[in-house]
């Protein structure tokens, strides 16, 4: 993709020569192609906000993960032990 996209601005910088208006369509180009890579995460934003945006979904996503964890596990905290005492007791007895 990269590839195809370096070739579309040659030609259209090649153009240029023929007529300006197709230099501008490849600035435009290169312009919208450095835009979408560092709205991806290819480079650092001005503000910086998308950095702290993907820690506030990472702080997100643990936090509902261990509220998962807590509820699970308190959850069926007995039937573990009722499980884990029956387990027990089969061994010992054969």
């Amino acid at each position: 993709m990269f590839v195809l996209l370096l070739i579309l601005i040659t030609v259209l910088f090649g153009f240029g020569f023929l007529d300006p208006i197709w230099w501008v369509a490849a600035a435009v180009l290169v312009y919208a192609a450095t835009r979408r890579g560092r709205d991806r995460g290819g480079g650092r934003s001005r503000g910086g906000s998308s950095d702290l945006g993907d820690y506030r979904d990472y702080q997100e996503r643990r936090s509902r993960q261990e509220r998962w964890d807590r509820r699970y596990s308190r959850q069926n905290r007995a039937r573990w032990r009722r499980e884990d005492r029956r387990d027990r007791e089969h061994r010992r007895y054969p």
